[in-house]
């Protein structure tokens, strides 16, 4: 069963997501330059679990006018399924991405009963002439560095969040397909506190669960989705007249962000010319226990 969307076809079915740890942290610099530099930095190699030691992404631009130092300010979420690995790939990630960016400083943007030590522990690169200090009602630590002084907030905020949201976009054509991820991806995060995790928040290399062949991959092309093995495989799920096919990945600080995004995202591919059918990846409950269902979203 299916469900339309004008000429789109939007399958019944659902994306298979499962728990993780999720911190959420603003940056902030004097330019966009440098702000982007950091925020691109921190969220590298950072895709998927598969391989990636973490998963990252940014969120949305926060304007000076709401940042506790009035400065251009970024939002980005960092994710792990454990939560003391979660605090090791921030301390990293900021100290080495972060702290090393021209004229950036950090602040928690989640609040949470449940918090990580990052500041407190990123403060001894200062070697003793750190300080205590102030932004707002923020207690920070002041790192000496070469440029002057690094802004730290003392604790972050954690929570138990959602990874794996997805959906499939397949189009007549890959221009035409890309542009309808690409609107995805913008209404996602206008709409929801979510992060699309692969380059540009488009993976075009979408993965199953183990393999055919190999038994030493824990993941493989996911074949039923490729144009090229349209005619190879008797189960492929694409349609005649598809010849690109994206997938728009993305994690959340909860299920509801994850839904308000899927919906988002499906009605603006769906409004794109050249898109055929939008569905999801799920593998019966093996991956997660999260459903989210496209019907659910879209409502």
């Amino acid at each position: 069963m299916s469900l339309r969307i004008g000429e789109v076809e939007v399958e019944d079915t659902f994306a298979e997501a499962f728990p993780c740890w999720v911190a959420r942290i603003l940056i902030t610099a004097e330019s966009e330059k440098w702000l982007y530099a950091a925020a691109y930095s921190a969220t590298g190699f950072a895709t998927s679990l598969i391989m990636s030691p973490a998963e990252a992404g940014i969120e949305r631009y926060v304007p000076p006018s709401e940042t506790p130092d009035r400065r251009p300010g970024i939002i980005i979420q960092i994710t792990h399924p454990k939560k003391e690995k979660l605090e090791e790939q921030l301390l990293r990630r900021i100290g080495q991405c972060v702290m090393t960016c021209p004229t950036t400083a950090v602040f928690n943007a989640l609040e949470s009963e449940e918090t990580v030590d990052v500041g407190d522990k990123l403060r001894f690169f200062g070697d003793g002439f750190q300080e205590e200090g102030e932004v707002g009602d923020r207690f920070v630590w002041r790192i000496p560095v070469m440029e002057g002084e690094f802004l730290t907030e003392d604790v972050f905020g954690v929570v138990e969040g959602v990874a794996g949201g997805n959906f499939i976009i397949m189009g007549k054509t890959r221009s035409e397909a890309l542009k309808a991820a690409e609107v995805a991806v913008e209404a996602m995060r206008a709409a929801a506190k979510v992060v699309p995790i692969f380059p540009g928040g488009i993976c075009r290399s979408g993965s199953k669960v183990g393999s055919l062949k190999y038994e030493f991959l824990h993941a493989s092309t996911n074949h039923l989705y490729c144009p090229t093995l349209r005619d190879k495989v008797p189960d492929s799920k694409v349609p005649p007249e598809v010849n690109a096919i994206y997938e728009v990945v993305f994690n959340g600080i909860s299920v509801d962000e994850i839904k308000k995004a899927t919906g988002a995202g499906i009605r603006a591919a769906a409004a794109c010319p050249g898109v055929v059918k939008i569905t999801a990846v799920n593998f019966e409950g093996k991956l997660g226990p999260y459903k989210i269902y496209l019907r659910e979203a879209l409502s």
